[in-house]
């Protein structure tokens, strides 16, 4: 294994290893739903009675997800509708027991009202008069009687108007608080009666595969705790409120009660100094019988505002615990999240970390194969690359999750995929059709859409050469890389002209001038020829032998072949060889210069 796979593997067990702790530490399981008691609630308001922890109730349990969540819900609107009713319950009282002070126009449609009313009642004593008188006339008054009595239900009605017109006016006018709280009472009431259907009743969302899923959840559940946990904080706030008007209602409602004795001790002594007088002044102590009996009814009221708090204040509490256990199964439904996430990070450094040891164990496993190495590298590259296009699919397979309509997805994924990315897939394609047994290796010299050169690479999508000269001049590399799509090994033709081995057929011409016998140079010529290549040419007969099963290239022979032809000024003596491709230059130089040597010496030393 090299060092980057080494230290790339160490990494992957440092995660996998956090990755393991944070799975051990979210391991909880999801806590049981206990009975608990109410809801929702919301910070005071301006109107005149806070239905906010209604609102926020509904509002909540539009956020309910799962079957506990939704028994929370459905408590958490009862128990607030109620405190609701409390609340107007308790404002009615107080508005009776304290009205407010009457403003100048209070002041006026409240005369405007009682003009009204006066003026309706004794319309409506006329219209009872009338009736009777109707009942009792004789057939001639009747007609008379009928026509009266028709006018007087008709001003009936036109002073009735005026009465709801001049109290709506003095509602408006705040002169009115405790119709105007009923108004409201009767409002809520007849809305509260589709509180419960809040709370959705369809079936719970299916769970979602996928790390980029469960970030999405987690990212709800998040948001759905701040809105808990502000509701939480209300109803505390709420609560605490509550508490300081309790107390401060209940120190009045203790001195009252001590001035209460005060009052009656007073009335007791003056009846009795009125007896010792013999008078007959009773006023005062009417007055002081009437003022006691308003104190004890003034205290009685308070009593029942401050039994109101004490059921707004339990209300209040177990809302507020009610909102604790929400918020605890939300984050307990986060950690099962987190917990699910981190088994799908576990996974992908799992993949990684397989994915990393195979590729180091196919890498040596490779090595031991007994063949050509350009084989070797090739099958190197197609199981590496193979191995990291499984590892990517099952990553984001894990990352994105099975798609739901999987036939459907692949068939649109597909064919988008086709058009948008034709060449690549073909590239890629051919790129198979170059690693099989016609296809090219590493080293091969080829020519691919008239470029000539040494192969010195082959990708998944392109081919490299190192571009070289004419065959038929040295070879040598120009030192520009020239880079082709595999397509062209479906779509077009390349040439190849390496053979097993990359052994190539090589030629040394020589011109013997003439006038002298070429025989003797021919022979030298061939002796020096054979000696240079006696070992390649076994070794190139032995691989063309094992390469091929046709019995008539079996027998290919890779002996050094000469053939003379006369030209102007001489004889040319040409000799085949078969030589390396990578060693043909130097020994076509070799084998020149052994021939400029022959064609210098003596008759005498070429001969011998």
């Amino acid at each position: 294994m090299r060092k980057a796979q080494q230290v790339a593997a160490i990494v992957i067990v440092l995660l996998a290893g956090f990755t393991f702790y944070g799975f051990w530490e979210t391991r909880q399981p999801l806590p049981s739903l206990t009975t608990a008691g109410a809801k929702q609630s919301g910070p005071a308001e301006k109107p005149l009675v806070d239905q906010s922890s209604l609102t926020t109730a509904q509002q909540l349990a539009q956020l309910a997800t799962t079957h506990d969540e939704r028994s929370l819900a459905q408590e958490a609107l009862r128990l607030a509708d109620y405190d609701v009713d409390i609340a107007f319950e308790n404002a009615i009282r107080q508005a009776r027991l304290h009205p407010p002070a009457l403003s100048a126009e209070a002041k006026e449609c409240k005369e405007r009202q009682q003009k009204a009313e006066a003026v309706l009642q004794a319309e409506q004593e006329r219209s009872k008069q009338l009736s009777e008188q109707l009942a009792k006339a004789p057939p001639s008054k009747q007609d008379a009687i009928q026509a009266d009595l028709i006018q007087s239900e008709a001003d009936s009605e036109l002073a009735q108007d005026e009465v709801d017109d001049a109290k709506h006016d003095l509602e408006r006018a705040g002169g009115d608080p405790v119709g105007r709280l009923q108004a409201l009472k009767a409002e809520h009431q007849q809305a509260a009666h589709g509180t419960m259907s809040a709370v959705p009743s369809g079936p719970e969302v299916p769970d979602q595969v996928g790390l980029i899923h469960r970030a999405i959840q987690w990212r709800g559940l998040h948001e759905k705790q701040l809105q808990l946990w502000q509701a939480k904080s209300a109803a505390e706030a709420s609560l605490a409120e509550l508490v300081a008007k309790h107390n401060a209602l209940d120190a009045q409602i203790d001195a009252e009660k001590l001035a209460v004795p005060q009052l009656a001790h007073h009335a007791k002594k003056l009846k009795t100094n009125v007896a010792n007088a013999g008078a007959p002044s009773v006023g005062a102590s009417q007055v002081d019988t009437a003022g006691l009996l308003k104190k004890t009814e003034t205290i009685a009221e308070n009593q029942k505002v401050l039994s109101a708090y004490d059921e707004r204040i339990d209300t209040k509490k177990e809302l507020a615990g009610v909102y604790a256990q929400w918020i605890d199964l939300v984050a307990a439904h986060q950690r099962a999240v987190v917990h699910r996430a981190l088994i799908g990070i576990g996974i992908i450094l799992l993949i990684a970390l397989v994915g990393l040891f195979f590729s180091s164990w196919m890498d040596s496993l490779v090595k031991r194969l007994s063949m050509d190495r350009r084989q070797i590298e090739s099958l190197r590259t197609v199981a590496r690359v193979s191995l990291q296009i499984v590892s990517l699919f099952l990553i984001l397979l894990v990352f994105l999750g099975p798609p739901g309509q999987l036939g459907t997805f692949l068939g649109l994924a597909g064919a988008g995929l086709t058009v948008a990315l034709k060449d690549f897939i073909i590239g890629f394609i051919g790129w198979f059709v170059l690693m099989g047994k016609n296809g090219m290796r590493l080293g091969d010299w080829v020519e691919i859409n008239g470029v000539t050169g040494e192969v010195v690479e082959i990708g998944p999508f392109h081919t490299v050469l190192l571009e070289t000269g004419n065959w038929t001049d040295s070879g040598h590399p120009t030192g520009r890389r020239v880079t082709f799509t595999n397509s062209f090994a479906i779509e077009g033709h390349y040439f190849n002209f390496s053979t097993t081995g990359q052994w190539l057929w090589d030629e040394l011409a020589v011109v013997l001038p003439a006038g002298k016998d070429p025989y003797p140079m021919l022979d030298a010529i061939h002796k020096k020829v054979i000696e240079a290549t006696s070992e390649t040419v076994q070794q190139a007969e032995q691989e063309w032998k094992n390469s091929t099963t046709s019995r008539e290239l079996s027998g290919l022979s890779a002996a050094p072949a000469i053939s003379v032809k006369p030209v102007v000024g001489g004889i040319e003596v040409a000799v085949r060889y078969v030589t390396r491709a990578n060693d043909r230059y130097t020994l076509r130089n070799k084998l020149n210069q052994a021939a400029v040597e022959l064609l210098g010496a003596k008759p005498e030393a070429v001969t011998t």
